[in-house]
Protein backbone atom coordinates (compact mmCIF):
# COMPACT_ATOMS: atom_id res chain seq x y z
CA UNK A 1 0.00 0.00 0.00
CA UNK A 2 1.46 3.46 -1.22
CA UNK A 3 2.11 5.85 1.81
CA UNK A 4 3.28 9.26 2.23
CA UNK A 5 5.41 9.93 5.11
CA UNK A 6 4.11 6.82 6.87
CA UNK A 7 0.68 7.88 6.60
CA UNK A 8 -1.92 6.69 5.02
CA UNK A 9 -2.27 9.28 1.78
CA UNK A 10 -5.95 10.76 1.62
CA UNK A 11 -6.91 9.32 -1.63
CA UNK A 12 -6.97 5.65 0.04
CA UNK A 13 -7.85 7.31 3.23
CA UNK A 14 -11.12 8.01 1.50
CA UNK A 15 -11.69 5.13 -0.48
CA UNK A 16 -11.89 3.41 2.81
CA UNK A 17 -13.79 5.32 4.28
CA UNK A 18 -16.34 5.11 1.50
CA UNK A 19 -15.99 1.18 0.97
CA UNK A 20 -16.78 1.33 5.15
CA UNK A 21 -19.77 3.52 4.82
CA UNK A 22 -21.27 0.85 1.72
CA UNK A 23 -20.04 -2.31 3.69
CA UNK A 24 -22.21 -1.04 7.18
CA UNK A 25 -25.11 0.74 4.74
CA UNK A 26 -25.61 -2.70 2.80
CA UNK A 27 -25.37 -4.75 5.74
CA UNK A 28 -28.28 -2.55 7.61
CA UNK A 29 -30.20 -2.81 4.41
CA UNK A 30 -33.36 -5.17 4.47
CA UNK A 31 -32.70 -8.02 2.33
CA UNK A 32 -33.04 -11.41 1.97
CA UNK A 33 -31.74 -13.69 4.20
CA UNK A 34 -28.02 -15.02 3.61
CA UNK A 35 -27.81 -12.61 0.63
CA UNK A 36 -25.60 -10.17 1.01
CA UNK A 37 -22.52 -8.40 -0.35
CA UNK A 38 -20.49 -7.71 2.95
CA UNK A 39 -18.14 -10.73 2.07
CA UNK A 40 -17.44 -9.25 -1.05
CA UNK A 41 -16.57 -5.83 -0.09
CA UNK A 42 -14.53 -7.13 2.95
CA UNK A 43 -12.73 -9.49 1.19
CA UNK A 44 -11.99 -6.40 -1.41
CA UNK A 45 -10.78 -4.41 0.98
CA UNK A 46 -8.62 -7.01 2.37
CA UNK A 47 -7.16 -7.20 -0.85
CA UNK A 48 -6.81 -3.67 -2.07
CA UNK A 49 -5.81 -2.40 1.40
CA UNK A 50 -4.14 -5.11 2.88
CA UNK A 51 -5.24 -7.98 5.68
CA UNK A 52 -5.41 -5.81 8.66
CA UNK A 53 -8.37 -3.58 6.93
CA UNK A 54 -10.21 -6.84 5.75
CA UNK A 55 -10.03 -7.91 9.38
CA UNK A 56 -10.77 -4.62 10.79
CA UNK A 57 -13.74 -4.12 8.65
CA UNK A 58 -15.50 -7.21 8.45
CA UNK A 59 -15.33 -7.57 12.14
CA UNK A 60 -16.71 -3.67 13.07
CA UNK A 61 -19.07 -4.07 10.05
CA UNK A 62 -20.52 -7.26 12.08
CA UNK A 63 -20.43 -5.31 15.45
CA UNK A 64 -22.29 -2.57 14.20
CA UNK A 65 -25.09 -5.07 12.26
CA UNK A 66 -25.26 -7.09 15.52
CA UNK A 67 -27.18 -4.16 17.35
CA UNK A 68 -28.75 -2.05 14.14
CA UNK A 69 -29.70 -5.34 12.03
CA UNK A 70 -33.15 -4.82 10.18
CA UNK A 71 -33.01 -9.10 11.47
CA UNK A 72 -32.74 -7.53 15.07
CA UNK A 73 -30.10 -7.89 17.52
CA UNK A 74 -27.19 -10.25 17.01
CA UNK A 75 -27.38 -11.18 20.66
CA UNK A 76 -24.96 -14.32 21.48
CA UNK A 77 -24.07 -15.14 18.04
CA UNK A 78 -22.21 -11.30 17.11
CA UNK A 79 -18.51 -12.42 18.38
CA UNK A 80 -18.89 -15.61 15.67
CA UNK A 81 -20.02 -13.38 13.10
CA UNK A 82 -17.16 -10.74 14.16
CA UNK A 83 -14.91 -13.29 13.78
CA UNK A 84 -15.97 -14.83 10.49
CA UNK A 85 -15.98 -11.50 9.01
CA UNK A 86 -12.83 -10.74 10.29
CA UNK A 87 -11.15 -13.97 8.46
CA UNK A 88 -12.85 -12.92 5.32
CA UNK A 89 -10.95 -10.03 5.60
CA UNK A 90 -7.79 -11.17 5.92
CA UNK A 91 -8.43 -14.13 3.25
CA UNK A 92 -8.55 -10.88 0.82
CA UNK A 93 -5.22 -9.84 1.95
CA UNK A 94 -3.77 -12.65 1.94
CA UNK A 95 -5.03 -13.67 -1.71
CA UNK A 96 -3.37 -10.50 -2.95
CA UNK A 97 0.04 -11.94 -1.32
CA UNK A 98 -0.34 -15.20 -2.92
CA UNK A 99 -1.32 -13.90 -6.02
CA UNK A 100 1.63 -11.30 -6.22
CA UNK A 101 2.18 -8.48 -8.67
CA UNK A 102 0.05 -8.50 -12.01
CA UNK A 103 -2.54 -10.70 -12.28
CA UNK A 104 -2.34 -11.12 -15.91
CA UNK A 105 0.04 -13.19 -17.19
CA UNK A 106 0.09 -16.37 -18.68
CA UNK A 107 -0.30 -18.13 -15.85
CA UNK A 108 -3.24 -17.02 -14.86
CA UNK A 109 -5.40 -16.29 -17.19
CA UNK A 110 -8.82 -14.18 -15.31
CA UNK A 111 -11.04 -16.59 -16.53
CA UNK A 112 -8.45 -18.99 -14.20
CA UNK A 113 -8.63 -16.18 -11.49
CA UNK A 114 -12.39 -16.22 -11.34
CA UNK A 115 -13.06 -19.68 -11.03
CA UNK A 116 -10.29 -19.35 -8.12
CA UNK A 117 -11.78 -16.60 -6.54
CA UNK A 118 -15.46 -18.15 -6.85
CA UNK A 119 -14.30 -21.15 -4.91
CA UNK A 120 -12.56 -19.22 -2.56
CA UNK A 121 -16.06 -17.65 -1.67
CA UNK A 122 -17.35 -20.81 -1.24
CA UNK A 123 -14.89 -21.74 1.16
CA UNK A 124 -14.79 -18.96 3.10
CA UNK A 125 -18.66 -18.88 2.96
CA UNK A 126 -18.93 -22.12 4.41
CA UNK A 127 -16.62 -21.83 7.01
CA UNK A 128 -18.56 -18.37 7.90
CA UNK A 129 -21.93 -20.40 8.18
CA UNK A 130 -20.09 -22.69 10.10
CA UNK A 131 -18.45 -20.56 13.15
CA UNK A 132 -22.16 -18.58 13.18
CA UNK A 133 -23.97 -22.01 13.66
CA UNK A 134 -21.15 -23.27 16.14
CA UNK A 135 -21.38 -20.12 18.08
CA UNK A 136 -25.47 -20.36 18.37
CA UNK A 137 -25.15 -23.97 19.21
CA UNK A 138 -23.01 -24.18 21.55
CA UNK A 139 -24.46 -21.45 24.90
CA UNK A 140 -27.95 -22.43 23.05
CA UNK A 141 -27.17 -26.34 24.19
CA UNK A 142 -28.20 -27.51 20.65
CA UNK A 143 -25.99 -30.15 19.66
CA UNK A 144 -23.65 -28.76 16.50
CA UNK A 145 -24.79 -30.97 14.15
CA UNK A 146 -28.38 -30.08 14.76
CA UNK A 147 -27.50 -26.58 14.45
CA UNK A 148 -25.74 -27.27 10.96
CA UNK A 149 -28.48 -28.90 9.66
CA UNK A 150 -31.06 -26.58 9.92
CA UNK A 151 -29.21 -23.65 8.86
CA UNK A 152 -28.29 -26.15 6.03
CA UNK A 153 -30.88 -24.34 3.53
CA UNK A 154 -29.37 -20.98 4.80
CA UNK A 155 -25.71 -21.80 4.03
CA UNK A 156 -27.03 -23.03 0.45
CA UNK A 157 -28.22 -19.72 -0.24
CA UNK A 158 -25.02 -18.13 1.33
CA UNK A 159 -22.68 -20.23 -0.76
CA UNK A 160 -24.68 -19.84 -3.74
CA UNK A 161 -25.16 -16.23 -3.37
CA UNK A 162 -21.60 -15.03 -2.47
CA UNK A 163 -19.92 -17.73 -5.45
CA UNK A 164 -21.81 -15.32 -7.76
CA UNK A 165 -21.00 -12.00 -6.41
CA UNK A 166 -16.94 -12.89 -5.94
CA UNK A 167 -16.87 -14.73 -9.39
CA UNK A 168 -19.00 -11.61 -11.62
CA UNK A 169 -17.86 -8.72 -9.66
CA UNK A 170 -14.80 -8.99 -7.77
CA UNK A 171 -11.54 -8.42 -10.18
CA UNK A 172 -14.07 -5.84 -12.06
CA UNK A 173 -14.40 -3.98 -8.56
CA UNK A 174 -10.48 -4.89 -8.27
CA UNK A 175 -9.82 -3.08 -11.61
CA UNK A 176 -12.27 0.19 -10.78
CA UNK A 177 -10.49 0.55 -7.77
CA UNK A 178 -7.24 0.14 -8.59
CA UNK A 179 -7.25 2.95 -11.18
CA UNK A 180 -8.78 5.18 -8.18
CA UNK A 181 -5.58 4.25 -7.00
CA UNK A 182 -3.36 4.61 -9.34
CA UNK A 183 -2.75 0.87 -9.82
CA UNK A 184 -2.17 0.26 -13.09
CA UNK A 185 -1.32 -3.49 -13.28
CA UNK A 186 -5.10 -4.84 -12.59
CA UNK A 187 -6.33 -3.54 -15.49
CA UNK A 188 -6.68 -6.15 -18.06
CA UNK A 189 -6.96 -6.45 -21.90
CA UNK A 190 -7.74 -9.94 -21.48
CA UNK A 191 -11.13 -9.60 -19.86
CA UNK A 192 -13.05 -12.76 -19.82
Amino acid sequence: MAKTGGKMDCKRAALLAIMTALCVGIQLTPRPPNVETTSLICFLVGFMFGARFGALLGALTMLINGFLSSWGFAGIIMPYQMAGMALIGFAGGFYRKVLGGNPNNAANPTKILRLEVSFLAAFLTLVYDVITNIGWAIPSGVPIIIALIQGAWFTVIHVASNVVFFGSAFFILVRIIGNLLGETSWNSPKEA
